[in-house]
């Protein structure tokens, strides 16, 4: 008896939610009950003995309602207080069961189940496969840091990087706390989301914070694809392996449930969409049964459990069984529908295992793992199964069309490609062998485990795994291999049917149409987007299982040599697929408009896979879409199974043609468009000809034309391009292209970017003219670049348009990547098809044009129609280039915003998107794999500030890693994009079909299989418009390819040079190019690789003809190299001298693109083997490359284009990357000199004080050597760990050598200097032996004498008057007696010598006396003119030689002859042909200077060249003199006075000119002057050694202290120590003054800006300081003296470092370290002397000797005679009186003045000055500059950081009075000329300025622009000075600009720190 048991609830709004639902949805039921239900039916029936269906109110803490969220809580249990008032959870006992929160269904009126996992959760009862939204991760705050990095750990580990998108993070505090610091200290976390992120109370009762959590889940929800999670944990996990395992079990073995539970109604009644929405009641909750991925597609779900699995139940909402409890037909059949879709499931995810692409159903395959550099294609015969669609990928991205035919290496012995061979073993009779041959009871299907893979399914697979960008990748591909497309595909898990519209989006056809036009055919060429195409479309369909391949048959349709469709007898095809059946494909027929054409113009075919009478739903849509429709049937008989179907085509009005395998009739029409043919006995090319036939006869009748697009409406099809993001992205794009329809394509740049048309184009051509400037350079220059600065103005002005607006906003709004992507491509897609017909009909145009232009020049005729035919050209080339519009062109636009806005530093007004974000939204699209234009093809200009702001921000985001940089370089349309594109799997930007313009740059990630093998992290592609392009205007200009040569050549590390086919004429132009492109790299010493690539060579497989064409490449290398040798200056004979380069290994030859002829031919697969090959030989090049940084990629960009911009390039290169790391080896050459340096001043300061100490008699150099080599070796090894380690070792190899024996010289060059120094000691130590002989006799007379009159005096001891009387009458004897035999040394009079001498070489006293008053000789190497010290012997023309010179460098500079008076004759003066209006205007004023000043400009010049060159000869004469140890002479004056005389006369006899005698008397006393200082401190040096007189006077108060000890009856012990303290105090004064020197040099070396770096940075801080002080004498000194005033300004810095307070504090704490070492020494020698003398019972002899020993080493003590003390018996008393005058000594010491140290040996600024001015100073030929190499002979040239306007050395115009002001780098960038020498004939060009000489040819100049604000403002600053020094005006063309006179102090001092840079 059945009961039937109703309950019915009044007003309960579950049940009413429960109805309304089950009114408007299908409602399913369990296929299974879980166990706990199964359980309970059975205690139901076994209490109350029948079958019972209850209905019951469920609490919905139990019911079975479908939860429209499930949140998985995981966190400490501390982080909540689980509690009834809790809102989100109030459960906490059981963990792992889902539990719906009746908090949160009062709050919202929403089913969210909450799964408490609080506490370390235990996987083991982890819910399994349930549908979780989100993981809220809870935080306790304070502890939120270290919990949010071991949850997340946690949930990694567990789960997989994917769940990473579904958590949500919660901090959770107390009421009163705060959570400000938890949002910061969370950020720092990189996988932190922000938006992904909230805070709570403890309680979790505040509605606010849960509503506001429950948002933001949603929101996430939303974003989420799929929007939630399996809960499936990772492949390694074997507890949920074995949990899934045994649900599948369960699932196979549970029966069908004969009852079903409200609960199971009610959750399939609420079997409802996971909202995206904020929270919301349940009325306003929509259904939606979408389930796809981002992009469309369906995920592929795991097999569900049996608790998920639901069928249908009848709309009434009872069941479909009769009263006996069994299921009707209809529920029977459902459940084996639903156990087929479970099986194919299983199938399916089978097939995904077997291909190692299970992880890729959520996580799909991206562009992005794509893009990356990975191994070479193995072309090994087979492939492993697991790797069958990586390669899959691999080859077809490579265009080998061979990718389907994969052949499989079967790696488990359970699979194999045929049946294996079973035995069986009867043991019987032959009877029995007979039974077991006609038996069907094997089953031979069981014998195959697994079959081998479908070809087709590796195909589907990657298409199902993949997101939609590598899906449409993918079937472009696949288009270009000529392969048929998908057009409908079933979803794998929902079974529903989608068309891929979106991955036929980047596919475009061309065809040619041929027509009949007054009989004769004309043929149309038609090229367009295939989505817009509206064709035929011929669709064929199989009716059940015929033995005629439909697919093979098509094949024979559309190309017979080419399988487009695969089939049944394709290689490696098997019996049995999986993803295909229900697959409809379709591929074109593209005519080439030949006779042999199979349809005249294009049309569609598709193909439905499987049997079309089970796909009713494919059938019906292709069948409605079809021109003509084809059906292949086994017969065809009325009544049959296929009956229906072919009554039904037979009745629509649409073609039919029935093709019956079985039937051997031939075609017959049956009536008008149905046709049905026998194929029996028949061959496939008769069959395909009939078939053409019938369908030719067809399609010219009027019919229905099929396009992709229209796919999109289709009833019950799901179009990819439906998703909500595609739409996003599309709706964004064509809001902006909305603004540009109905518009003239050619004039949408124009108005809406006009940033980058004319005024664009017009910036570059003034930008160029800089490097081009005539006339007025300076002011010219002025001008120009007054105007770049208004033409940016103007852009800003007009920058910023609507769709620009638009495009900025959506590309900074759209959040994801996706979105950005969809947008771009849709943009791209929309502006395309702007483009497309107008471009087509202008092409057409100029095609027409142009043949009739040939046409006339192949007549030779030269009328006048001609040249108007060729006017129409070039303006339809104009037009065609306007109509050009693209993605590139937008972004472009970006560019010149950027660069504008940035030039004038403009802030943007309201309204305008803000510019300065540009490069971060460009970066982030380039790093993402979107190539981006370096080199505008327009403009022909690389925009270097957006290129340079563009990287800086990608190396913001990557970090500054390295890259290895390939650029292809070849003919246009030689396929170099296309090769790239297929070895990389890159998409170069092509608008709308054409060939690359400019030139664009893509990154490559090396991918993590092969990164170890290389140095650089990315490959980064540069590819170019080509060489040989026509420009637009129809010219074709050589200095545009070279241009674009040389740059690409020089930014590669490897450049690909593509030659396309076999004409010598075209290879020629391009090797000529390129070889002369690599000539200049090893000119400017940058080394790139090269591989040649030979395409479309006709036989690549002849050896002897591979050798041949390599034999007659070389040969014309080597050609090409020795005439670009002749026009580049170089000595290169063959192509190897200009580049390493090996014609076997790196000249690759290229099979024909195509096999076959286009359009229906596909790829040819030699031609991705030979991708293949050169990729292999690219990469092991690479691997010998260590790329270059993204920052110093930047700057090779700029210093190329810059030298680019000069016509002499390789003059004109300026290496920014080798400066910069030449710069930072000076620094460290620095550091190592100093290092060496100070240690040989330590070993020179203890050598020192032994020789002092008579305890050294000889130095070795071997000894020397021996001490220094432990700090060499040290250096050395930190040379070679730079060397080798630092990060540019590859530039750094190229000055190893050179430094490192620089390092070695330096070395020598100091320890002989040590040596020369300390041999001088010891020779002045012979030469005082004497007198040192004498001062220990003087000492032991003057204290016996002064013990003897003590010993007479003691009674009057306390008589101070009577002591000092007595002791000064005997002490005059004593000094007479001791000093009787000595003559005392007197002081030199170099005042009166110096007249002396002058007096005796004729020159009068007046004239002496007079020069030495006014002291105006002093002043004579600064006088501006020297006409007053000349006679003229007669009158000469100014014209020939009142010109420009310049005097030769005169520095002490090592290398130089220092006797020779050669001097440069530098003449700087612009040429001008004839004298202007405004110069004959001023030659009044010429002719009042020419009467005051005598004197050419030139002669000037010579006049202080000879001064400075007679006081440095001067100077080196005396100091050569031994002064110091022997004395000063007279002669030594009069010598260097003769020389003076001598070289004076020499000097005039060459010149037109007399000097008068005030001339020779002030130039001799200057050279005296000079010489004055070392000559007096040298006599005091030898006079305080040897003079008897002044040493025994300087002890008179020394013995007077002693002879009053004596008085006072002191003992022996107190009077020694008196003497021992006496000589220690001077000795520990110089010991500590020396030591503070060398600490103090060696602080401001290491520390002190200007002293710790290179030369240039001296000079910046030297600049600095002239400039702060405006001192305009300083700055005449550093021009013509710069070392002078260096060593000037080292001596100041070194004296306001010791007295500012920061200095001073710690040069004391240095003074007091080494005072506390001295009494740390003093007080152990003391110690120790005293404890010998004890412990050996010495006298006071053996107790000196032994103290004066133990500080030989550091102290200068001179042992004291004791023979006067030999009454001395308690040492220990001697020791206490000597401590307790070290102690005053201490304190004396601790109190001394720095100043002290002046008057020692060591001096800081003079070790400085030896370090850093021992250096390069060598001045610019042109400027004066002086060059800032650290090292003092370098090979390299010279060079400047920045050179001066030639007023600052008083240059001036020929034949005026003006000042010239050009800079030299602005004028070797002219057009200008100059004469070399005051006399020259020949006039050198400024930019050949090499050429002029030897003092030009080692100068590296290169142009600038003259930037540097700092000598324009000198200039402006110091006008009125400069021009009364130089005696000239700075008027007409010396004028200063106006510009110059903007430029503040600030500004030039800032101006130097922005130049030094480097």
């Amino acid at each position: 008896m059945l009961i039937i048991c109703i309950l019915l609830f009044q007003h309960d709004p579950v049940v009413e939610e429960f109805e309304e639902s089950a009114a408007e949805t299908k409602v399913k039921f369990d296929l299974v009950n879980e166990p706990g239900e199964a359980q309970h039916s059975e205690n139901n029936d076994e209490s109350r003995g029948a079958e019972t269906i209850a209905f019951a109110k469920p609490s919905l803490s139990n019911k079975k309602v479908k939860p429209e969220l499930t949140l998985v809580l995981i966190g400490e249990t501390n982080s909540i207080e689980i509690g009834s008032k809790n809102i989100l959870i109030d459960h906490d006992e059981q963990r792992n069961v889902e539990l719906f929160s009746t908090k949160l269904y009062d709050l919202c009126g929403r089913h969210i189940s909450v799964i408490n996992m609080l506490g370390l959760p235990n996987i083991d009862k982890f819910p399994l496969n349930e549908q979780i939204h989100a993981f809220v991760m809870l935080l306790p705050n304070g502890l939120h840091n270290s919990h949010y990095s071991s949850g997340l750990q946690w949930l990694e580990t567990t789960f997989g990087k994917a769940l990473m998108a579904y958590v949500m993070t919660v901090v959770t505090h107390e009421s009163d706390d705060k959570c400000e610091s938890a949002l910061t200290d969370l950020k720092a976390n990189s996988s932190f989301v922000e938006k992904r992120y909230h805070t709570c109370k403890r309680s979790m009762m505040d509605e606010v914070e849960i509503i506001a959590l429950l948002e933001k889940i949603d929101a996430m929800v939303c974003e989420n694809a799929p929007h939630c999670h399996s809960g499936l944990m990772c492949d390694g996990n074997k507890v949920q392996k074995e949990q899934l395992e045994h649900k599948e079990e369960r699932l196979e073995s549970s029966l069908f449930q004969q009852s079903q539970t409200v609960e199971d109604i009610e959750e399939n009644a609420t079997a409802i969409k996971v909202k995206c929405d904020p929270v919301k009641r349940p009325a306003d909750v929509e259904q939606n049964d979408d389930n796809t991925t981002v992009g469309g597609e369906s995920e592929i779900m795991p097999v569900q459990s049996a608790a998920t699995e639901k069928v249908h139940y009848s709309m009434a909402g009872t069941f479909n069984m009769d009263m006996s409890g069994n299921m009707d037909k209809k529920s029977v059949e459902f459940s084996e529908e639903i156990n087929r879709k479970k099986q194919y499931q299983r199938e399916t995810e089978a097939l995904l295992d077997r291909l190692q692409l299970q992880d890729k159903h959520q996580q799909k395959l991206s562009q992005a793992d794509l893009l990356k550099v990975g191994p070479p294609v193995k072309q090994d015969h087979d492939t492993s199964e697991k790797d069958v669609a990586h390669t899959f990928i691999q080859r077809l991205m490579m265009l080998d069309y061979r990718a389907r035919y994969i052949p499989v290496r079967q790696d488990s012995p359970e699979v194999s490609h045929s049946n294996p061979v079973e035995e069986f073993d009867t043991n019987g009779t032959g009877d029995n062998d007979l039974d077991a041959l006609y038996s069907t009871n094997v089953d031979f299907h069981q014998l195959n485990l697994k079959t081998h893979l479908h070809p087709m399914d590796v195909q589907m697979a990657v298409f199902h795994c993949s997101d939609s960008f590598f899906k449409q990748n993918m079937i472009t591909k696949l288009s270009q291999c000529q392969y048929a497309l998908p057009l409908l595909v079933p979803d794998p898990v929902t079974m529903d049917i989608g068309c891929p519209l979106w991955t036929f989006r980047q596919i475009r056809k061309t065809w040619k149409i041929t027509e009949m036009k007054d009989n004769s055919n004309i043929v149309t060429m038609k090229s367009m987007p295939i989505c817009k195409a509206e064709t035929p479309m011929v669709s064929f369909l199989r009716l059940g299982s015929p033995s005629l391949s439909k697919s093979e048959l098509m094949n024979t349709l559309i190309n017979d040599r080419h399988k487009t469709f695969f089939h049944r007898n394709c290689p490696g095809s098997a019996k049995s697929r999986h993803l295909m059946d229900g697959v409809a494909e379709i591929a074109w027929y593209c005519p080439a408009g030949k006779p042999n054409d199979a349809f005249t113009d294009c049309i569609a075919f598709c193909n439905l896979h499987g049997d079309a009478l089970s796909l009713v739903k494919q059938r019906d849509i292709l069948t409605d879409k079809s021109s003509v429709n084809v059906v292949l049937v086994p017969t065809l008989e009325q009544g049959d199974k296929n009956s229906a179907v072919i009554s039904a085509l037979h009745k629509s009005p649409k073609p039919l043609i029935i093709l019956i395998a079985d039937s051997d009739g031939g075609a017959v029409q049956m009536k008008k468009g149905k046709y049905k043919m026998g194929l029996n006995d028949k061959s496939q090319s008769d069959i395909s000809e009939e078939l053409k036939k019938i369908i030719g006869k067809i399609l010219p009748v009027p019919h229905e034309t099929f396009q992709l697009e229209s796919m999109a409406e289709v009833s019950g099809v799901k179009v990819d391009e439906d998703d909500k993001v595609c739409q996003k992205g599309k709706c964004a794009a064509k809001e902006i292209v909305d603004l540009l329809q109905g518009m003239d394509v050619s004039k949408i740049k124009d108005t809406y970017l006009p940033c980058q048309g004319q005024l664009w184009h017009e910036w570059c051509k003034i930008n160029k003219e800089l490097y081009h400037l005539k006339g007025n350079i300076e002011n010219e220059k002025c001008k120009k670049q007054q105007k770049l600065m208004q033409i940016r103005q103007d852009q800003c002005k007009v920058s910023c348009s609507e769709p620009m607006k638009l495009f900025i906003d959506s590309l900074s709004s759209l959040s994801s990547a996706t979105e950005k992507d969809y947008f771009l491509k849709w943009t791209q897609i929309l502006i395309d098809a702007l483009s497309t017909d107008d471009l087509g009909s202008i092409l057409q145009i100029y095609d027409k044009k142009w043949a009739e232009v040939l046409d006339l020049k192949n007549k030779h005729d030269k009328s006048d129609l001609l040249k108007r035919k060729q006017t129409e050209l070039d303006e339809i080339s104009t037009q065609l280039q306007s109509a050009t519009f693209g993605l590139e062109h937008i972004f472009r636009e970006m560019g010149q915003i950027y660069e504008a806005h940035a030039s004038l530093q403009k802030q943007p007004e309201r309204g305008q998107t803000d510019w300065s974000k540009y490069p971060e939204l460009a970066a982030e699209l380039m790093i993402s794999g979107h190539p981006m234009e370096l080199m505008d093809g327009d403009a022909g200009h690389v925009p270097l500030t957006w290129i340079s702001g563009l990287l800086d921000e990608v190396i913001k985001r990557l970090g500054d890693r390295r890259v290895f940089v390939l650029s292809v370089l070849g003919v246009q349309s030689s396929g170099k994009s296309t090769m790239l594109n297929a070895m990389f799997g890159l998409q170069f930007a092509v608008s709308a079909g054409r060939c690359t313009k400019g030139a664009f740059m893509q990154l490559v990630e090396v991918s993590e299989e092969i990164k170890e093998d290389f140095e650089f992290d990315y490959v980064l592609v540069v590819d170019t418009e080509g060489l040989r392009a026509l420009e637009l205007e129809g010219k074709a200009t050589l200095h545009h390819d070279n241009e674009l040569a040389t740059f690409l050549v020089g930014l590669g590390n490897m450049t690909l040079i593509n030659i396309f086919g076999e004409n010598p004429a075209e290879m020629q132009d391009v090797l000529q190019i390129v070889v002369q492109a690599f000539m200049r790299m090893k000119k400017i010493k940058l080394s790139p690789s090269c591989v040649f690539v030979h395409q479309n060579v006709t036989d690549i497989g002849a050896a002897e003809k591979n050798m041949d064409g390599k034999r007659r490449l070389q040969e014309k290398l080597d050609k090409m190299t020795q005439l670009a040798a002749k026009e580049e200056v170089c000595d290169a004979e063959c192509f190897s001298d200009v580049i390493a380069f090996d014609v076997q290994k790196d000249v690759k030859y290229f099979a024909q693109l195509w096999e076959g002829s286009p359009p229906m031919a596909p790829p040819n697969p030699g031609y991705s083997e030979s991708v293949q090959e050169l990729k292999t030989t690219i990469l092991s090049k690479a691997k010998q490359s260590a790329g270059i940084t993204l920052s110093q990629f930047k700057s090779k960009i700029q210093d190329l284009w810059n030298a680019l911009m000069n016509e002499q390039f390789v003059f004109s290169f300026k290496n920014t990357l080798e400066i910069a790391v030449y710069r930072k080896l000076e620094v460290q050459y620095g550091n190592w000199t100093w290092t060496l340096r100070s240690n040989m001043l330590t070993i020179e300061n203890g050598l020192y004080t032994k020789i002092q100490n008579g305890k050294l008699h000889k130095v070795e150099l071997n000894h020397l050597h021996q001490e220094s080599n432990k700090t060499y070796d040290e250096i050395k090894q930190a040379m070679t760990t730079y060397f080798d380690d630092d990060r540019d070792k590859d530039i750094l190899a190229q000055w190893r050598g050179r430094f490192e024996s620089k390092i070695k010289e330096f070395h020598s060059e100091q320890v002989t200097e040590v040596k020369r120094k300390l041999d001088e000691v010891i020779q002045q130590k012979k030469a005082c032996k004497k007198l040192d002989d004498k001062k220990t006799e003087f000492e032991n007379k003057l204290l016996q004498k002064s013990k003897e009159l003590a010993h007479q005096l003691k009674d009057k001891a306390e008589d101070e008057k009577e002591l000092e009387q007595q002791f000064n009458s005997v002490w005059s004897d004593l000094v007479r007696e001791l000093t009787a035999d000595t003559k005392p040394i007197e002081d030199i009079n170099y005042e009166e010598d110096q007249s002396t001498v002058l007096y005796e070489l004729g020159f009068e006293w007046s004239l002496i006396h007079e020069s030495k008053m006014t002291g105006k000789y002093k002043k004579i190497a600064e006088v501006g003119d020297y006409a007053h010290y000349v006679s003229l012997i007669k009158h000469h023309d100014l014209s020939d030689t009142n010109q420009q010179s310049q005097d030769e460098n005169r520095e002490n500079t090592k290398g130089q002859g220092s006797n020779s008076l050669s001097t440069m004759w530098g003449s700087f003066t612009r040429l001008f042909t004839s004298r202007s209006t405004q110069q004959m205007k001023q030659h009044t004023n010429i002719r009042d200077v020419c009467n005051k000043s005598d004197l050419s400009h030139e002669e000037q010049q010579e006049i202080k060249s000879l001064i400075d060159d007679v006081e440095k000869q001067s100077l080196d004469a005396i100091k050569s003199k031994p002064v110091a140890t022997r004395g000063y002479r007279l002669t030594y004056l009069q010598e260097v006075a003769n020389n003076v005389k001598q070289t004076v006369s020499e000097f005039e006899s060459t010149r037109k000119y007399a000097l008068k005698k005030e001339f020779i008397v002030d130039i001799l006393l200057y050279a005296f002057h000079s010489a004055g200082r070392w000559l007096t401190e040298s006599h005091m040096t030898f006079k305080g050694n040897n003079d008897a007189h002044s040493y025994v006077e300087s002890k008179k108060m020394h013995y007077y202290n002693i002879f009053r000890s004596f008085c006072k009856g002191s003992s022996s012990a107190v009077v020694l120590g008196q003497l021992i303290c006496d000589k220690l105090k001077s000795s520990t004064v110089e010991a500590v003054c020396n030591k503070t020197a060398i600490d103090l040099a060696k602080e401001m070396k290491c520390n002190f800006p200007a002293f710790n770096g290179n030369r240039s940075n001296l000079e910046k801080h030297l600049l600095k300081s002239l400039a702060e002080k405006e001192d305009f004498n300083g700055f005449i000194t550093y021009i013509h003296h710069p070392r002078k005033q260096a060593e000037t300004y080292i001596r100041e810095e070194v004296e306001k470092y010791i007295f500012t307070e920061q200095g001073k504090k710690k040069a004391l704490n240095m003074l007091k370290k080494n005072v506390d070492d001295i009494n740390t020494l003093v007080s152990q020698a003391l110690y120790e002397a005293t404890e010998k003398v004890k412990t050996h019972t010495g006298d006071p002899d053996m107790w000196m000797k032994e103290f004066s020993s133990l500080l030989k080493d550091k102290l200068t003590f001179n042992t004291i005679s004791c023979q006067n003390f030999s009454d001395l018996n308690s040492f220990d008393f001697l020791k206490e009186e000597i401590e307790k005058g070290l102690v005053s000594i201490i304190e004396e010491l601790s109190s001394l003045s720095l100043d002290n140290m002046k008057k020692f040996r060591m001096k800081p600024d003079e070790i400085l000055i030896d370090q850093l001015c021992n250096c390069c100073w060598v001045k610019c030929p042109f400027c004066a500059a002086v060059c800032t190499n650290t090292i003092n002979d370098h090979k390299e040239d010279h060079s400047v950081s920045f050179h001066r306007s030639a007023a600052v050395m008083g240059w001036y115009i020929r034949n005026t009075v003006d000042l010239c002001i050009e800079f030299c780098t602005t004028s070797i960038a002219s057009d200008g000329s100059f004469y070399p020498a005051h006399d020259s004939k020949v006039v050198i060009p400024y930019k050949k300025y090499r050429t002029a000489g030897p003092n030009f040819a080692n100068w590296a100049i290169t142009p600038d622009g003259s930037k540097l604000e700092y000598w324009k403002w000198f200039v402006r600053r110091f006008e009125k000075e400069l021009e009364d020094h130089y005696g000239l005006k700075f008027q007409n063309y010396g004028e200063i600009p106006s510009e110059w006179k903007t430029h503040s102090k600030e500004q030039a001092i800032k101006s130097l720190d922005e130049m030094f840079k480097l």
